[in-house]
């Protein structure tokens, strides 16, 4: 078992809250500590990964950034659980539609994370594993969606290993399976929360659409979001009053 500070987190548990949400982006972070968040404190900053902890409505809450892909949200999600005592993580990210029905600025929960990762094969299992979000957080946070009275969809996300990918049509394929939309670390994050006994949930933004070529522009991505980052923020709040 690993000991805190971490080689990626100089932090103590007691500078964490029991909900983290983890953007990709350390600047997102930021924008959520500082436009969310009443008395937020950097309680993180190792190569620039930057972690707040702070106020919501009342209830501590800390916001982290995970970087990008899953060996980075596999580090970062590993040793908040392992390490830190956190219960639950909420992933506020961004993805890519892959499916008709699915329109840019909409909200995709992912119940469940398809993927093209060996990140599985650590555990050595005898068979395949469906790495599949937490029920609770995700009832919790579609009752939230429903109040704000945001367009959101629920379904299967594909966690891709590859951005650029030699085979243009790689995402697309899935399409046929009914996956919803592309991202790149909600497999990784459902399986750490499986193996330590913990809680996770990815709602992400649809940024661009990969069929259509629709697109949000990189300062959207950050600043924009803030119906995903009010959702997940009052499902960390409603989480608090039923522990």
């Amino acid at each position: 078992m690993a000991e805190f500070p971490t080689p990626h987190i100089k932090a103590t548990p007691a500078d964490f809250a029991p909900t983290v949400l983890m953007p990709g982006d350390p600047l997102r972070a930021r924008f959520i500590a500082e436009n969310f968040l009443a008395n937020a404190r950097l309680v993180n900053n190792v190569r620039g990964i930057q972690g707040y902890t702070g106020l919501y409505n009342g209830t501590s809450v800390s916001v982290m950034a995970s970087g990008m892909g899953m060996p980075s949200i596999g580090i970062y999600s590993y040793e908040l659980y392992n390490v830190f005592g956190v219960q639950n993580i909420i992933r506020v990210g961004s993805a890519g539609a892959i499916a008709e029905q699915v329109k840019v600025r909409d909200l995709v929960f992912g119940m469940g994370a398809c993927t093209n990762s060996n990140f599985v094969e650590q555990y050595n299992l005898p068979g395949n594993f469906s790495p599949i979000c937490d029920f609770s957080l995700l009832t919790v946070a579609i009752e939230q969606a429903k109040k704000i009275d945001v367009r959101y969809h629920v379904g299967n996300l594909l966690s891709s290993d590859t951005f650029y990918s030699d085979d243009s049509t790689d995402s697309v394929k899935f399409a046929k399976m009914g996956v919803l939309a592309v991202e790149m670390e909600a497999a990784a994050l459902y399986m750490t929360a499986a193996r330590a006994g913990k809680r996770a949930l990815a709602i992400c933004t649809v940024s661009d659409h990969v069929i259509t070529g629709e697109a949000l522009g990189s300062e959207e991505r950050q600043t924009s979001f803030t119906d995903m980052m009010r959702v997940a923020l009052n499902t960390a709040v409603e989480m608090a009053k039923q522990s």
